[in-house]
């Protein structure tokens, strides 16, 4: 194998493929990236148990082959590679690259432990890679980290007719978003309700930003992506996420409206003297909503215009943490909170039409 390309291409490639590489494993060989070259095109491909990822781009192939190489020791020398034309060839039992005065030698893991990569599930239809990314990256927030609840640490995606519904939840706050995607012909009537794995997800979107659309494919076990030259698949988690139907009908409420990015900058500091998970109490008003956090002499306060409808005045506090990602994922100019009351469920949503909806638990409001 031998082929020429330019160190920038060679480098995003090889990233994008790396970032399903396992940190471990009791298979030396799921460490490697397969690098194929033929016909112009260069494919770098990695894999591990729970997902895979390949990349073709543009290269000046001189020699067609096959070579398998530590992926992460081959990104770190992509990184540091001068810019320009970058020189790649099988030697004997190694790999060299060489880019201007820089040569490196790479040793060849053996191909044939190599397992096959899986197949592209059945293609469902297509999304836009912007809309998607963001949608993503607005539940994503909500997800959990506890490994010993794997299904809580999936976002759902859910497909009904050109409707894709995204929710994530820790059990102590819920995010849904709904975007439109294209269904193809054959699967408009066929629904379909999984979960995938949080972080794989939002790694994947990230890198559908900006690419257009997407090809989605989808079966029993698993679920991909296609744009252009990148292909990736990642394993389904098992079970369910609490349906959150029920969760978001709060009934009989008040409604309070206000600015959102003002607000985002007032939690941020008023929350600077609330020690650990200590909460910031919002009290709303027909006309304002005042702030407040900290106890004793250590205490921080702001006042900012808002609307009230209901009862004269209404105060809840939440976890600062939790509000600022639910403040910050939403991207309407204007805040909704939906009110039930002190210790009560309240959902955040960015309008009317309330695309993007964040249901955060009311804590015990400050003394």
């Amino acid at each position: 194998m031998e082929f020429r390309i330019d160190s920038g291409v060679l480098t995003d490639a090889v990233a994008w493929a790396a970032r399903v590489l396992p940190a471990r494993s009791p298979m030396p060989v799921l460490g490697g990236l397969l690098l194929e070259a033929a016909d112009g095109r260069l494919r770098v491909s990695g894999l591990d148990h729970e997902a895979s990822a390949r990349v073709e781009v543009e290269a000046d192939t001189d020699v067609e082959g096959r070579a398998l190489v530590l992926g992460r020791r081959l990104l770190d020398i992509c990184k540091v590679l001068p810019r320009g034309h970058t020189e790649i060839a099988v030697e004997g039992a190694r790999l060299s690259v060489t880019s201007g005065d820089a040569r490196f030698g790479l040793s060849l893991l053996p191909l044939d432990d190599y397992p096959a990569p899986p197949a592209l599930p059945e293609i469902r239809g297509q999304v836009d890679g912007d809309a998607f990314a963001t949608a993503v990256g607005q539940v994503a927030v909500a997800a959990g980290r506890d490994d010993s609840l794997p299904v809580l640490t999936g976002i759902r995606l859910a497909l009904d007719g050109t409707t894709m519904t995204l929710a994530a939840t820790d059990r102590y706050r819920y995010a849904v978003r709904t975007l439109e995607w294209k269904p193809g012909a054959e699967s408009r009537d066929e629904p379909a309700d999984v979960v995938v794995p949080a972080r794989r997800l939002t790694e994947i979107a990230r890198s559908l930003a900006g690419t257009g659309l997407a090809r989605l494919a989808l079966n029993g076990g698993s679920i991909g992506f296609e744009n252009g030259g990148l292909r990736t698949t990642t394993r389904l988690l098992d079970g369910r996420l609490p349906r959150h139907d029920k969760l978001f009908t709060l009934g009989d409420h008040a409604l309070a409206t206000t600015d959102r990015a003002p607000l985002t900058e007032a939690v941020k500091r008023v929350a600077v003297v609330a020690e650990g998970d200590s909460p910031v109490q919002l009290t709303f008003t027909p006309t304002s909503i005042h702030l407040q956090a900290g106890y004793e002499d250590d205490v921080a306060s702001q006042k900012l215009p808002s609307t009230l409808t209901g009862p004269d005045t209404l105060s809840v506090a939440f976890n600062p943490g939790y509000l600022l990602d639910a403040l910050t994922t939403l991207d309407a100019e204007k805040v909704h909170f939906h009110l039930l009351g002190p210790g009560q469920r309240a959902l955040l949503t960015d309008g009317p039409e309330a695309h993007h909806r964040h249901l955060l638990m009311s804590v015990k409001p400050l003394v």
